[in-house]
């Protein structure tokens, strides 16, 4: 069995400020040593599940965060960024046969997260299709254009309740919760733990419960924190600006929204 994990860091145990998440800052190693540790957890529940090959996308700020040396020989890094528009899943294909999602976060616009955001912190707000989107939602259509089911994500109680209404089949873990700039988070080894027998769990199921249905058309919505920046996104291919500081693009496919976003964000 082949399995894809893309790992962000401000949906992991612990994680309260930016410069927790920000290379550089004197916290920074701390967290880069917690999201590597729940990668491993992941990863390391795959393989008791049977998984033979990973792939392991990581999936923050500059990619070049988790530390490859802690990971199993199963695994493969995808170290940095491609420019692939598909960004947080960059590689996967119609080959793998499951996505798991760790460290992921609340949306932009919610609570639940003091780091919450969507792509971008310059943004209010993404919606497709009239409802809000969050990176998870995103990646999830992104892998469903491969028909590859998304069957765990771990991060913050707001995103997993948002991830449990957008995909009824999927397996959640929160290993925090939200309060202001605050978080009250599980134990990291606890968390390890719950990673790892979460997703041995999800992969031992029926995968197809946790697939999803593309819908045929998308349309997107991005509310920018300041006009100027929805004013020059109105220039891209087939956007238009519908507001002082909203920019929609109608498309097809879901990789002309993705490509979009990667564009003008």
């Amino acid at each position: 069995m082949k399995v894809y994990v893309s790992v962000d860091i401000e949906g992991i145990a612990g994680i309260a400020h930016w410069d927790e998440a920000t290379k550089g800052n004197s916290d920074y190693p701390q967290f880069q040593m917690e999201m590597t540790r729940e990668a491993v957890a992941a990863c390391e529940g795959a393989i008791k599940a049977g998984a033979s090959e990973i792939l392991v996308k990581d999936a923050h700020s500059s990619g070049r965060n988790i530390l490859g040396e802690f990971l199993p020989v199963e695994a493969r890094l995808i170290h940095g960024w491609s420019g692939h528009p598909f960004s947080m899943i960059q590689e996967l294909d119609e080959s793998f046969a499951a996505a798991i999602f760790v460290g992921y976060h609340a949306r932009a616009g919610a609570e639940g997260n003091p780091l919450a955001h969507t792509m971008s912190t310059s943004i209010g707000l993404i919606t497709i299709n009239g409802e809000p989107a969050s990176e998870f939602v995103l990646h999830s259509y992104a892998a469903a254009t491969y028909a590859v089911p998304v069957v765990f994500v771990s991060g913050d109680e707001r995103l997993c309740a948002d991830a449990m209404a957008f995909n009824p089949g999927i397996r959640s873990l929160a290993v925090s919760r939200g309060v202001g700039h605050s978080t009250i988070s599980l134990a990291p080894k606890l968390a390890h733990r719950l990673i790892r027998e979460g997703v041995e769990a999800a992969l031992k199921r029926d995968l197809s419960v946790a697939r999803i249905a593309l819908p045929g058309q998308f349309s997107v919505e991005i509310t920018f924190n300041v006009p100027i920046k929805a004013y020059r996104a109105s220039w891209y291919p087939g956007a238009r600006s519908i507001g002082d500081n909203i920019v929609r693009l109608d498309a097809d496919n879901f990789l002309d929204i993705m490509r979009m976003l990667k564009f003008v964000l």
